[in-house]
């Protein structure tokens, strides 16, 4: 009796963990650096999917800024400790697809869990930005985005501005903050997040300037920076120049100026339209306007380029977690998913329908400037200048013009300065990153 019962104790036993391993969750990682109101996004996501099925299990983990994010994943995949998904800015594709063999392909993902890749479906400016010149789409765009300018009614009013009416060149963005400034409407009058991306990187792109060589690195990786030209001395140098008397007010390197605009201290503001989960959030009576451009400049304006960030998946990963970051990726390609994610968090729909379902609902009409992001960067075919900017150390180059521009706001160096010293290190930086 006692071997008949242990026996079935063991039969029970193997019966319980049998049944227990055929219902196991697979759990993927997804790092990301979503803050605010864009946090709360990546957590209801999460949990919709989570709920939706019972195989899989998406954890979103907040590893910091986007540039911590980006180092935090190098790292990890250095000490074999990857995530299964990591959210990367646009500024690091270039170093993510340098690296051969650490990620794969989202196209190939999305083949693993039986789904086929269309980018047919996708928006054309930021598919192509995410994709190999062959079109094997490497990454999944989750929250692109295009800068805009943003801008206090209230502040406005108070100046004798007219609150329905926000500038559309810079030199009318000029003089709005001038006369916010002076007439004590606020404390400052413009500033800006990200002076690398909208100041350079989209300020030529619309404005149909050169960046740099090999279509700003798009058709190649050898290139050479070349911002330091006129049109960006003369913009920079208005900046500094208002930044004297604090008309202009610095803020950081990243999203840092949007506490800024959040507290009423700016009365316009050049951001993401990432930004504007945060701004609604706030109670703001704020009003929305295009990225401005110079109206003397030939072609302006031309189109924005994309900017936020998609999601990378590591490699080395079981073919049961590539299934599970596949369904979780068809799940976020939802018409209703990509149409929420884009009225809520301010992001593009990152798919065409999605774009088509928000403007048949009427979204656009009762919200107007929602869809400025995305006109802006569809409006016209993308010209060699254009089409974005890829470099294999764009961060590195980044900080280098960061560091320059800071100069130039203290009062240092002047713009032409400021720019030419950071082309020639720009440059030398490159080289050295491409072996040269």
């Amino acid at each position: 009796m006692k071997t008949l019962g242990f026996a079935a104790g063991i039969a029970a036993t193997m019966t319980l963990l049998s049944s227990t391993s055929a219902f196991a969750v697979t759990e993927i990682s997804w790092w990301h650096a979503m803050t605010g109101a864009n946090n709360e996004v990546v957590e209801q996501l999460s949990k919709e999917f989570n709920e939706s099925q019972s195989d899989y299990k998406i954890v979103p983990v907040f590893k910091g800024t986007y540039p911590e994010t980006l180092n935090a994943g190098i790292a990890a995949f250095r000490a074999k400790q990857a995530p299964h998904i990591i959210q990367v800015f646009d500024v690091g594709t270039g170093v993510m697809m340098g690296a051969e063999g650490a990620i794969k392909p989202v196209a190939d993902i999305l083949s693993m869990g039986g789904k086929a890749f269309d980018k047919s479906q996708y928006l054309p400016g930021i598919v192509a930005y995410y994709s190999k010149p062959d079109g094997t789409m490497l990454s999944f765009p989750y929250n692109s985005s295009s800068p805009i300018l943003y801008y206090n009614k209230d502040i406005f009013q108070k100046a004798g501005l007219d609150a329905d009416n926000p500038p559309k060149t810079w030199p009318e963005v000029f003089e709005a903050a001038k006369k916010i400034k002076t007439s004590g409407a606020a404390n400052c009058g413009y500033t800006s997040t990200w002076l690398t991306w909208i100041g350079l990187e989209n300020f030529a792109a619309w404005n149909n300037l050169q960046y740099g060589t090999n279509e700003n690195g798009l058709a190649g990786t050898d290139v050479e920076l070349k911002f330091n030209s006129e049109p960006f001395v003369k913009h920079f140098q208005a900046i500094a120049d208002l930044a004297k008397d604090g008309t202009f007010k610095y803020g950081g390197r990243t999203s840092e100026a949007k506490q800024l605009f959040l507290a009423g201290e700016c009365g316009l503001f050049t951001e993401s339209s990432g930004g504007l989960g945060d701004v609604i959030k706030s109670g703001m009576n704020y009003g929305l306007g295009q990225l401005p451009y110079y109206p003397d400049l030939e072609g302006t304006p031309q189109n924005t380029i994309p900017g936020g960030a998609s999601l990378w998946v590591f490699g080395d990963k079981s073919d049961e977690e590539y299934k599970g970051v596949a369904a979780f990726f068809t799940f976020l390609s939802q018409t209703p998913i990509q149409a929420r994610l884009h009225q809520v968090s301010g992001y593009l729909p990152v798919t065409i329908a999605a774009y088509d379902e928000t403007k048949k609902s009427g979204f656009y009409d009762k919200n107007p400037g929602r869809e400025i992001p995305i006109t802006q960067m569809m409006g016209k075919a993308p010209t060699e200048n254009s089409k974005g900017v890829r470099l294999i150390n764009l961060p590195q180059v980044r900080d280098i013009e960061n560091e320059e521009f800071e100069k130039m706001l203290a009062g240092q160096q002047t713009a032409q300065q400021a720019l030419d010293n950071a082309v020639t290190r720009g440059n030398k930086a490159i080289q050295e990153a491409i072996g040269n």
